[in-house]
């Protein structure tokens, strides 16, 4: 399978082109900087396209009718999801992307979507449950993904969105939970700051991401949505507690030093039905 990779060089891009070329695919990747490709290890087994999907210009060299399939995992702004970029710039400008591929050609869109587009929906979460958008993110992701519904009416392609729940691992943004917590511990500070822990969230690590979002990708005629996550519930104050075991550390955690975010539940993961039937009907076939 030949396929075409944006944000290859994100979190989940760097884990999702190893495993794609691991499985035996050729790879193309977009890119803004190409040298940044370089530094990964992977970087001179792609083939490396140049350009910006979010200027709004043509990308030159970029022949969809080459590509098998595109992985679109590019997403800017993160994780402020509040900027309203997400709404007036990433948007357009990623709906005109995938529209112009699928004109050219290519038969099969895999996107990266979002657990928060469920919303403050709490509980199991599936797919066959209504989208309740808070955020400009969360909406301009419903959005794409209803957008590109439509162009299907209009287009025959086939629609794999994979709602992300939340992933951790080595590459993650600095700014999130547990590579903070990893600042504060190589500082040798004595007490880190957070929010009261006890919300319930879906981890899985960025590998097992990666591998669901391959595994995906090689069922060409799966046309749906499907949650990416791991459907064991835990809280955010454990998660914490037992990485600080897996550092060997003792940190103090200063619990409730900062508010629940209000743009999520304060108890919710993801129901994995649906991905265990698609993997069960690969292993049987």
């Amino acid at each position: 399978m030949n396929v075409l990779v944006t944000g290859a060089t994100g979190f989940v891009g760097q884990y999702v082109v190893n495993r794609l070329l691991v499985c035996g695919h050729q790879v193309s990747v977009i890119v803004r900087k190409k040298r940044s490709v370089a530094e990964t290890p992977w970087g001179r087994r792609v083939e490396i396209i140049g350009g910006d999907i979010h200027a709004g210009k043509p990308i030159a060299g970029l022949s969809p009718e080459r590509f098998d399939a595109v992985m679109h995992l590019a997403w800017p702004d993160l994780p402020n999801y509040r900027l309203m970029s997400h709404l007036e710039e990433s948007l357009p400008a990623d709906l005109a992307f995938l529209k112009g591929l699928v004109v050219g050609g290519v038969k099969q869109v895999v996107v990266t979507g979002t657990c928060f587009e469920y919303g403050l929906q709490d509980g199991a979460l599936n797919e066959e449950m209504d989208t309740r958008p808070n955020t400009p993110y969360a909406i301009a992701k419903d959005t794409l993904h209803r957008s590109l519904q439509m162009l299907q009416r209009e287009h025959s392609f086939s629609l794999q969105w994979a709602r992300l729940f939340y992933l951790y691992g080595p590459g993650q943004n600095t700014r999130s939970l547990l590579p903070l917590l990893d600042a504060a511990i190589d500082r040798g500070e004595q007490t880190f700051n957070m929010s009261g822990g006890e919300q319930l969230r879906d981890y899985l690590p960025v590998e097992g991401v990666a591998a669901y979002l391959v595994v995906l990708a090689e069922q060409s005629s799966f046309d749906g949505v499907v949650n990416i996550c791991s459907g064991s519930p835990i809280s955010v104050r454990r998660m914490v507690e037992e990485h600080i075991v897996k550092r060997n550390a003792s940190i103090h955690l200063n619990l409730g030093y900062y508010p629940y975010p209000d743009y999520e539940p304060m108890a919710f993961w993801g129901d994995t039905t649906k991905l265990h039937r698609l993997l069960s009907q690969i292993n049987s076939h």
